[in-house]
């Protein structure tokens, strides 16, 4: 009598070696449980049916043939055609009789499984094909899984439908695209504890930025209950970030949060219909708060961190890992589910930057989340069925409210993709990235607000928010070979505000960040006045005090709210470009400025010129400000103290007089901030003729000076640049404004001291930045657009001075 063939494996009997025989998805589930249980990572246990089974069902019941019969000569791109013969696939395995020994085996291992976690164990089912989750392709969604499955009958129902979900018109169609043979490939089945999640939270992390590729961030997405709306994008998730050099050296802090919709969960079926799981819309309480505390992020990200360096190791490269968690509700523990290489960003080879740039100022049909950096036109196809795929043609703009892998075939075609629901790492968001095409994710209303057939410019080329507008804007494409370009001596250092750039713009060449704007941040992520935050009772107006308690609901405090906002926003900017130094300047509105916050005019003075009026280092000690400037303070103690950031430097605006410069930083040593400790250096800006004139004495109580070449030209010149009359008066190359910036430079390396200049001159004048490089100036800071044609400008002046960097 034959031996009888073992078709089942135990998690801890595989390696990442098995792919052929369990399928990528479950081999690395026994790799993981195998190598990393022990390292603190916790998955749940299981078995694999492997591909053997699947081949063994086919060759049992004779339905090789028919297979064949049904797919050869297929036309991929024929919808109709495509949708038919999956379905008679389907139908030929699922037909196929289990053998009774395959039946047993399966039954047997169930049962075992019942034995370590109880009676009442359910399980999820989970497709695993022999080609899945190889480094360059993803085979995200293409295989079904089956949650909560209970009894023996329904997990042996679970198995056949897996088996056949081998082709589904998505499957077929992507196998196609990739080059993979139908009757080469297998399929091997996952069974595994069902983590309770639907009690509690779960979704999707990758241990790096997916749209910018930045390598230095856990990037963590969830919602509550079951992972699969994360998954397909039927749900807006919570997102965060984790700065992994600062976390491997003991900080403990989130990078970067933002709250996601969460509009509905994924939970058990109450048993009143076939289905096991159902949607249910989620309550106010849980659509305001995160669905995971800061201590579930830091534990997921050193999960990320482990993951990725035990396959990095076994790959003897870098390799980037995309991972599923859950966490149970039950017992609170939080499980890997899965891990899979990441397969678009990090399989991106060569130095050429590619920069997309949109001409046209309009307002946005839709925002949503950006996926990818590019811009795209075309006809706006809003698809609301399956059915109208047909109707959908090449180069068209998809707008749906959520796709799912049947849509790839279109996907495809499309020139950019928008939906209503979904977060980043969705279906839609993963696919749209292998394919290279612009998509904005989460627009809520794209189907409603974008009238279909009408053309329509979609760009994620400003920031994490992407943007629909009407009709076809005009753009640029920006293409640069980085491979050969030199660092000139001079360091060039970038300008920037908003953190959500961040990422994107570390890949330029650059010496860091000379310019950090707070005011960015304060507008867009904080909106209010920082003194309406601590005396909300002295705003008198009833809409304002509500605007102001709606903002800060969710903290413990209106001050916790301001810290954590600004010190996510700065933090974000130093983490993009650490280790690097990046300069942060503290705020520096105009009271007019500061009036337009929520609250904030009542805080503020009326004043005739408030560009040299209450600005600046001033207002920091002032009684009208100086318990705001404090929450600055504190932000930026959390960014260096707790974050790890200390490539932080601090800078000072408008500072008027030495004795200024010592109350201030008198104040900030009282408030934690004092130079020499913990590394931290202070700079502040060179930008009034008094700070060129008593340099020496202000060099005294600062580690370097940036000049301001707008405000140090407005005040040498007595020109206010925000005249419209008097404009034509202001140029920072008059020989008086050179003089002073000359002056400025001199005495600084006199001191020793550090000098840069981070104002528009350089970038608008190519003899502005010849002139400082022949000065001898330590920096320059520029805006994004102009760093490489100025760094080109500046390594044409240092070669011709015979400066040549080593």
């Amino acid at each position: 009598m034959p031996k009888q063939i073992n078709y089942i494996r135990w998690f801890d009997e595989l390696t990442i070696d098995d792919i052929a025989l369990v399928g990528g998805k479950n081999a690395s589930l026994g790799e993981m449980y195998r190598e990393l249980t022990s390292q603190g990572i916790i998955i749940p246990n299981g078995f694999t049916v492997t591909a053997e089974a699947y081949r063994y069902v086919l060759d049992q019941s004779g339905g090789w043939q028919a297979l064949h019969e049904a797919l050869d000569n297929l036309k991929p791109d024929n919808v109709a055609d495509l949708a038919r013969r999956a379905r008679r696939a389907r139908e030929i395995i699922y037909a196929a009789p289990f053998p009774a020994d395959l039946e047993s085996q399966i039954l047997k291992a169930f049962a075992r499984l019942q034995q370590q976690y109880g009676e009442d164990l359910s399980v999820a089912v989970r497709s695993s094909a022999t080609a899945e989750d190889l480094p360059t392709a993803s085979f995200a969604g293409q295989q079904d899984t089956y949650l909560n499955i209970r009894g023996d009958q329904a997990l042996l129902e679970a198995c056949k439908r897996c088996f056949a979900s081998l082709f589904t018109d998505r499957a077929i169609h992507y196998r196609i695209d990739q080059g993979f043979d139908h009757f080469k490939l297998a399929l091997s089945i996952g069974v595994m504890k069902m983590v309770r999640s639907d009690l509690s939270a779960s979704g999707v992390m990758f241990s790096l930025d997916t749209e910018s590729g930045f390598k230095d961030v856990v990037f963590i997405t969830g919602a509550y209950g079951l992972g699969e709306n994360v998954v397909q994008g039927a749900v807006d998730p919570d997102e965060f970030y984790v700065h992994k050099p600062t976390f491997e050296q003991g900080y403990r802090a989130v990078l970067k949060r933002t709250l996601g919709a969460k509009k509905i969960k994924m939970v058990y079926s109450d048993g009143s219909t076939r289905e096991a799981t159902r949607n249910v819309v989620t309550s106010a309480e849980e659509r305001n708060h995160f669905c995971l505390n800061d201590q579930d992020v830091l534990t997921l990200a050193d999960y990320a961190v482990k993951i990725e360096k035990h396959y990095s190791a076994k790959a003897g490269h870098a390799k980037p890992m995309d991972m599923e968690w859950a966490k149970d509700g039950s017992d609170g523990i939080l499980y890997i589910v899965q891990a899979r290489p990441e397969t678009v960003v990090s399989q991106k080879r060569g130095m050429v930057l590619e920069q997309y740039r949109l001409n046209t100022k309009a307002q946005p049909l839709v925002t949503g989340h950006a996926v990818g950096s590019k811009i795209a036109t075309g006809n706006a196809r809003i698809i609301d069925k399956p059915e109208h795929l047909s109707e959908f043609k090449p180069g068209d703009v998809l707008v749906a409210d959520m796709t799912t892998p049947d849509w790839e075939p279109v996907m495809k075609i499309a020139s950019a993709i928008v939906t209503n629901r979904g977060g980043r790492t969705c279906h839609a968001a993963i696919i749209s990235r292998e394919l290279g095409v612009p998509a904005v994710i989460g627009c809520d209303n794209a189907t409603t607000a974008i009238k279909n057939d009408t053309p329509v410019t979609v760009t994620c080329a400003e920031g994490d928010s992407g943007k629909v507008y009407a009709g076809i804007l005009d753009f640029d494409i920006i293409t640069t070979d980085l491979s050969d370009l030199q660092r000139p001596e001079t360091r060039i250092m970038l300008n920037i505000g908003n953190p959500e750039l961040a990422f994107k713009t570390s890949f330029l060449p650059n010496d860091g960040v000379g310019l950090a704007r707070m005011e960015f941040i304060i507008t867009e992520y904080i909106k209010a006045h920082p003194m309406a935050l601590i005396h909300p009772e002295k705003v008198q107006d009833v809409s304002e005090r509500e605007q102001l308690q709606a903002l800060v609901r969710n903290y413990a405090s209106p001050q916790d709210f301001f810290i954590q906002q600004l010190s996510e926003g700065v933090g974000t900017i130093a983490a993009a470009f650490y280790p690097k130094p990046v300069v942060v300047r503290m705020s520096d509105f105009k009271t007019n400025e500061y009036a337009t916050l929520l609250g904030g005019r009542w805080f503020e003075f009326d004043e005739a010129n408030p560009m040299i009026g209450f600005r600046g280092a001033s207002r920091y000690t002032h009684p009208a400000y100086a318990e705001g400037f404090a929450l600055e303070c504190a932000a930026m103690k959390r960014v260096r103290d707790d974050m790890g950031l200390t490539n932080v430097i601090l800078m000072i605006p408008f500072c008027r007089r030495v004795e200024e410069a010592r109350r201030v930083l008198e104040y900030m040593a009282r408030l934690g901030l004092k130079r020499g400790e913990n590394g931290l250096e202070i700079y502040v800006m060179c930008e009034i003729p008094n700070n060129v004139i008593q340099i020496d004495a202000f060099s005294q109580h600062f580690d370097g000076f940036s000049i301001g070449s707008n405000d140090l030209t407005q005040l040498t010149l007595g020109v206010d640049r925000d005249s419209g009359i008097v404009a034509e008066d202001f140029d920072e190359r008059d020989p008086g404004v050179k003089e002073m910036i000359r002056l400025a430079v001199v005495g600084a390396r006199r001191n020793g001291k550090h000098c840069g200049l981070c104002g528009q001159a350089p970038s608008d004048y190519p003899e502005m930045a010849e002139f400082l490089v022949e000065i001898g100036i330590d920096s320059m800071s520029l805006n994004p657009d102009t760093v490489l044609k100025t760094t080109q400008h500046v390594l044409e002046t240092e070669q011709r001075m015979g400066r040549i960097k080593q």
